[in-house]
Order: C-alpha cells, then sequence, then structure tokens
C-alpha cells in the first residue's frame, strides 16, 4: 500500500512539473554562451518558427563569385537554445567559399542545385574532398577548417545546418589580409612572401 501511495505522489509530481518547450530569442537583450533571454510567452506567435529568409536567391557578384545567407538566432529567433541553424549558399560559375570554420558548430551541407566540390583537413592533416551532386549531402566537423566550390560551369545552390544556434565563421584569407595583422608577422609564422602578402591585403582591405 506504501508503495502504491509514493507512485502516485510520484506521478502526480512529475504531471504537474513545468516544462519550458522553447526559448524564443528576445532580441533586445545580450547574447550570452547560453543564448538570448526568452521573450515573454505571452507575446510569442507562429511566426516566430517560421522564417523565409532563404528562399531568394543571393547576389553573387563579388570577389568569391558566392554568397551565404544566414538563418541563425539573429535572423530566426525561434532557433534560440534549440542547437540549431542553417544558411542558404549561393555559388556562381568558378563560385567558391575559402577556407573558413566554424568554431562553435559541426556543419551538414545538403546540395539542391548543381555540383558542388567541396572538403575539410583533419587535425592529423589529412584532406577529405568530395564532388557532390543534388540531393547529396556532406558533413565538416566542428572546428575544422572547410570549403565549397562549384564544379563545373552552372551556378549551384546548398543549404547548410548547423549544430548551434550561432555558429560562428572564420575565414582563413580575411583573417590572413583582411585584417591589421603585420606583414612581417605573417610572413613569419606561414613562410609566404611579403610582396604576395602585401598584394593580398590590397586586395582584401588589410593593413599592416
Amino acid at each position: 500500500m506504501f508503495q502504491i501511495i509514493f507512485l502516485l505522489s510520484l506521478f502526480l509530481s512529475i504531471s504537474n512539473a513545468s516544462v519550458q518547450d522553447f526559448c524564443v530569442a528576445d532580441l533586445k537583450g545580450s547574447d550570452t554562451p547560453s543564448g538570448f533571454p526568452c521573450k515573454p510567452a505571452t507575446t510569442v506567435t507562429a511566426e516566430d518558427f517560421a522564417y523565409s529568409g532563404l528562399i531568394e536567391e543571393a547576389n553573387v557578384t563579388n570577389i568569391i563569385n558566392a554568397a551565404v545567407t544566414p538563418a541563425f538566432v539573429g535572423q530566426f529567433p525561434g532557433l534560440n537554445g534549440l542547437g540549431l541553424s542553417a544558411a542558404r549558399l549561393d555559388l556562381g560559375p568558378a563560385g567558391v567559399i575559402p577556407l573558413h570554420s566554424h568554431p562553435g558548430a559541426s556543419e551538414l551541407l545538403i546540395v539542391t542545385q548543381g555540383h558542388i566540390t567541396a572538403g575539410f583537413v583533419s587535425s592529423a592533416n589529412t584532406v577529405y574532398i568530395k564532388t557532390l551532386k543534388r540531393g547529396e549531402l556532406m558533413v565538416f566537423p566542428q572546428g575544422l577548417l572547410h570549403f565549397q566550390a562549384t564544379a563545373g560551369k552552372r551556378k549551384a545552390v546548398a543549404f547548410p545546418v548547423f549544430s548551434s544556434a550561432n555558429p560562428g565563421l572564420q575565414i582563413l584569407d580575411f583573417a590572413l589580409f583582411a585584417s591589421n595583422f603585420s606583414t612581417p608577422l605573417i610572413a613569419k609564422t606561414t613562410f609566404l612572401d611579403p610582396v604576395l602578402i602585401k598584394k593580398l591585403k590590397s586586395v582584401l582591405g588589410g593593413s599592416g
């Protein structure tokens, strides 16, 4: 009899426990390692859980012939605290997303149009490269350098999905040549020719 009463009381306590199903971001607050503060539940609507910002093709008239349109928590507040996000990747002919990493997330790339050559470099300096067609996927482990480039003469489209609402991004070329990292130090730490470094800085807008 005692066991039945104990189990019944335990069941009732669990049934009455409140569960926070979601935490739609209040973007007026500060982003922290645990995410944004929550909007009041009374102000949350269905619109907070849907996003149409990846429908349109992006302009790829730029130095890399490519564009990335994010759907991170800053654009899609319903992602807050859920541990995932997405983006749209448009690659023109000869388009490329240079070597980069996402410090906060692994990435799953889903190709929906054209052909994309993609790859990453492991911490053992092994390179894994694959040319993907529509419907194929490739995963890039968290923090590792990786790239995507158009394969062929036609444009390509893909949708990356990330294991974080805010995966972070560092592009290797921009870190070196679009920053104020001094030319002598870049030459010393990369063994690149200073003349080439200065040329790349002039193209990407770096200084030093």
